[in-house]
């Protein structure tokens, strides 16, 4: 199997960096193309993958093919290779907000496969999560194919596609979200006296621990911070600050704006 990406931005060089290091694929069954010879030439330097100076060139030899440009550039890379792409190709958008059905429509072939999936960059160390969804041209093999795939560098789910905005809030976009937390953190530290690189140790493996604990046990996250606050300990002080300074409200209208954004790009 051959894949190819059009756009070779972060989020694709996060998916590329973390199928090869799985080995799901070798470098040479990945092609890329991208606007810039510099970007280019770095992702080949980087990973080894097939580069080609036009995206024509990537459509027409691949099974599945990766759109990871922005959705402004969306629409003007699809009139460029609505031809170019072999019958049966696997079109999978990661551009937010942008249906299956406009997708369709762009396209005006009867004979390509789409689908939508919102990963995110920690695919780089394969901890990925990406939510996707298919139109009814996608078989159940089809989409296995494409679930391995993206599984290759974290976790994979198909989501019902009304929920897509959703995802690129609570997976896509937060972990900038969480790197603000952890910046946040080490600031308070270093504050105190921590060194900076020992700050930004320390904040993060208390994240990755505290997240592999909600995952490992299913806890519920209010019973595992309970399980922190001992009573009239340091802890609670903390919490009590945070729910003061309205940390679940911010977080809260941060996702909400995030999907705002997505499904505004959905209606432009």
């Amino acid at each position: 199997m051959k894949i190819g990406f059009i756009g070779l931005g972060n989020m694709a060089g996060a998916m590329i960096g973390g199928i090869l290091k799985k080995r799901a694929l070798a470098p040479e069954d990945i092609l890329g193309s991208a606007k810039t010879a510099q970007t280019r030439e770095r992702m080949k330097a980087d990973y080894g993958i097939q580069v080609r100076d036009g995206n024509r060139e990537v459509a027409g030899a691949v099974s599945v093919l990766f759109l990871a440009v922005k959705p402004v550039f969306l629409r003007e890379v699809i009139e460029e290779i609505r031809e170019a792409a072999s019958p049966g190709t696997l079109v999978v958008s990661l551009a937010p907000g942008r249906s299956l059905e406009s997708l369709q429509e762009a396209f005006g072939r009867r004979d390509l496969k789409f689908a939508r999936c919102m990963p995110n960059t920690p695919a780089l160390v394969l901890e990925g999560c990406t939510g996707v969804c298919a139109d009814a041209g996608v078989t159940p093999e089809e989409m296995e194919r494409l679930l391995r795939l993206l599984r290759s560098f974290g976790t994979a789910a198909v989501v019902p596609e009304r929920l897509m905005d959703v995802v690129a809030g609570v997976s896509g976009s937060s972990p900038a979200y969480v790197f603000l937390f952890l910046e946040a953190m080490a600031d308070g530290a270093v504050a105190e006296g921590m060194p900076r690189k020992q700050a930004y140790e320390f904040a993060a493996q208390a994240v990755l621990g505290s997240a592999r604990l909600l995952l490992e046990t299913g806890r519920h996250p209010g019973e595992l911070k309970d399980m922190v606050c001992s009573p009239g300990g340091t802890t609670i002080q903390g919490v009590k600050v945070l729910e003061e300074k309205g940390l679940r409200a911010a977080v809260m209208a941060a996702m909400e704006a995030c999907v705002r954004k997505s499904r505004t790009i959905s209606a432009g």
